[in-house]
């Protein structure tokens, strides 16, 4: 099974949520920190095309950037649980 990855800023309340689902699930990601400029967050813009975060990539399942903490959530509930 491939790593998750997440784009990840420290202090965001965002990330947070989408974290501590990943731990509670017991699921292993490798985190990117991005910059807290939006202008320098070219990786997680390649990724997702835009600059927000948290954003999550799950490669085996396709899932190449996905943003929006919701989102992720719900996501990571219905695919991991």
């Amino acid at each position: 099974m491939s790593t998750l990855e997440l784009y990840d800023l420290p202090g965001c309340p965002f990330c947070a949520k989408v974290k501590t689902k990943l731990d509670e699930l017991g699921l292993e990601y490798e985190t990117h920190e991005v910059p807290r400029s939006h202008s320098q967050r070219t990786e997680v813009e390649e990724v997702s095309g835009q600059t927000g975060v948290p954003v999550l990539v799950d490669p085996d399942n396709g899932v190449e950037g996905m943003p929006e903490s919701d989102d992720i959530v719900a996501y990571l509930e219905k695919q991991y649980a």
